[in-house]
C-alpha cells in the first residue's frame, strides 16, 4: 500500500521510519501507528490487569495483531495478508487520519460504515455532556 505524500511527511517527523499496523477491534478496519505513539500505547496496554477478561481480549487482540511494518523509500507498506483479509482490504482502501493514528479501511467497508454513521440519530442526540463543548 502506498501512503500518500503528506502522511509521508508527517511521519518524516519521526525518528524511526517503522510503523505498527494492527487490528481495530471495534471496527473491520486497521489502525497504522508511528512507532514511538505505538510504543506508549503498548506500555499502557501492558499494565491492564491480564486476569480481567475485557483487558485480556483487548490485549489479545491489539498486541497480538500488532505488526512492525518498515516505510520504504517509496512510502510503500507491506501489509502481511491476515491483516489485510481483517479488513477485507482489496485494490481500493480509504485512509482516515486521527490524530496520532491512521485507519486503513475497504473502500467499501468505509462507505457502507460512513452511511451507516450517517443514518443514525443526529450528533446532539448522541453526544454526552463533556463532548457539548467541542465545536464542529
Amino acid at each position: 500500500m502506498s501512503l500518500p505524500a503528506r502522511l509521508r511527511d508527517e511521519l518524516a517527523q519521526y525518528e524511526d521510519d517503522g510503523v505498527v499496523v494492527t487490528i481495530d477491534p471495534a471496527s473491520k478496519c486497521l489502525l497504522l501507528y508511528p512507532l514511538i505513539e505505538w510504543e506508549q500505547i503498548q506500555e499502557k496496554l501492558d499494565k491492564l490487569p491480564s486476569f480481567q477478561p475485557q483487558a485480556r481480549r483487548l490485549q489479545r487482540l491489539l498486541v497480538g495483531h500488532a505488526t512492525d511494518l518498515e516505510v520504504d523509500k517509496a512510502g510503500r507498506i507491506l501489509l502481511p495478508a491476515p491483516l489485510r483479509e481483517f479488513a477485507r482490504l482489496d485494490r481500493k482502501v480509504t485512509l482516515l487520519g486521527q490524530g496520532k493514528k491512521l485507519e486503513i479501511w475497504s473502500q467499501d467497508e468505509w462507505e457502507s460504515q460512513r452511511d451507516d454513521y450517517l443514518s443514525q440519530e443526529s450528533l446532539d442526540e448522541l453526544q454526552p455532556e463533556t463532548m457539548m463543548d467541542i465545536s464542529l
